[in-house]
């Protein structure tokens, strides 16, 4: 019985002692570290590592926020698969067209040019791309296209990093309002 009311005095004086009126005042810190915690700096050192660094190399096969791997690598073959099984999640609206031309404008109207004919400002400084327009890219399965942006193909690199997966849908409608208009001109 004695156990028990020396408990419930202790709790009973924590809580008095550890509550303020006063919104700026914590009043009585039972765990300090939980409340202000040890911050250390990115390249600083440590002694909780084994190697005395505070910045630490992400476990094997971690995947970073937002960039999951796709489950194609690159090449033909792959390119060709990549057509047959992926389909594009978007519906064609204003909106998403809207997005692809800002991507197109951004990363590939310096090579393919405003209409896509390859001839873009930076071309006599490269080899000149593949036309948009032609026939055989517009054979090519959304999938392929896809594929292609985030891979490269022959001399273009791969714009994984800097095209985020949705806008590379959102490329591919607009690609294909290019190709639907060329030949109304």
């Amino acid at each position: 019985m004695d156990i028990i009311k020396i408990g419930i005095l202790s709790v009973l004086f924590l809580s008095i002692t550890s509550c303020s009126r006063s919104r700026t005042e914590t009043g009585y810190e039972v765990f300090p570290d939980m409340i202000h915690p040890v911050p250390y700096e990115a390249f600083s050192e440590s002694k909780l590592t084994a190697d005395g660094k505070a910045m630490l190399l992400p476990p094997a096969n971690t995947i970073a926020r937002g960039r999951m791997p796709d489950p194609y690598g690159p090449g033909t073959e792959e390119a060709k698969r990549a057509g047959r099984e992926l389909k594009n999640p978007f519906k064609v609206t204003k909106k998403s067209l809207e997005r692809g031309k800002i991507v197109y404008d951004q990363y590939c109207l310096v090579c393919h040019g405003a209409e896509g004919q390859g001839d873009g400002p930076i071309i006599p400084k490269l080899p000149n791309p593949p036309s948009l327009t032609g026939k055989r890219l517009k054979k090519y399965e959304d999938g392929r296209m896809y594929h292609i942006i985030a891979f490269g193909s022959g001399d273009m690199p791969s714009h994984a990093e800097q095209i985020d997966r949705d806008d590379r849908w959102f490329l591919v409608h607009y690609i294909r309002e290019i190709q639907k208009s060329f030949g109304k001109k």
